[in-house]
């Protein structure tokens, strides 16, 4: 049984999350948090296998909590679940070590492949973050003058990054380039430091 908790400072957000999981069996919401600092005391006591994090939270927002959680050093992945689609906020929850980044408009369908991508110790990236992050990249390398992104990244990297635009998990990406996963882990963990997404 994989346990959850949920945080988010609108107790709305947190039943409906909890009305999906519930419906999902081998998952066990254990907790719940309406802000950041109850969400990393929470984490801290129940050690879940997951906590779905708000970034917008009172007391202490989802990008410090996410932190938190981390230097923790337990086993629980952050599974960010936001209404910010910025490529900024993305970013920073990355580099915090969220394992998930998800927009409060995702279809159920999109935090069930989040949170088995997460217990994989794969990075999940909803489409419409991915798709925006993608944008993003390719804006900096054209403002910078630096060189192109096609021409910084090697021709699989390119196709590996569009497959993770259309939001595909690692397993289905290896499938459609017929390579192993942990060669699409390593062109992804490339990709990351290339494009500057995570330290």
């Amino acid at each position: 049984m994989k346990t959850v908790v949920i945080a988010d400072d609108h107790q709305l957000v947190r039943e409906g999350i909890r009305a999906l999981l519930d419906k999902q069996p081998g998952i066990e919401v254990v907790g719940e948090a309406a802000d950041g600092v109850a969400a990393v005391a929470l984490v801290k006591k129940l050690a879940p296998d997951f906590v779905i994090m708000d970034l917008a939270m009172p007391k202490q927002d989802g990008l410090q909590a996410t932190r938190q959680v981390r230097k923790l050093g337990g086993p629980t992945e952050v599974i960010i679940l936001s209404m910010h689609a910025r490529p900024a906020f993305v970013q920073q929850a990355l580099r915090r070590g969220a394992r998930a980044y998800l927009l409060k408009s995702a279809i159920s369908e999109e935090l069930m492949a989040a949170l088995a991508a997460a217990e994989q110790g794969e990075t999940y990236l909803s489409q419409a973050v991915s798709e925006g992050l993608q944008d993003n990249w390719l804006s900096l390398q054209d403002d910078t003058g630096s060189l192109a992104l096609g021409e910084s990244l090697t021709e699989r990297e390119r196709q590996v990054l569009q497959l993770i635009a259309e939001g595909h998990t690692n397993n289905e990406i290896a499938a459609l380039l017929t390579v192993t996963a942990k060669t699409v882990s390593k062109h992804r963990t490339s990709l990351m430091a290339k494009l500057d997404v995570h330290d």
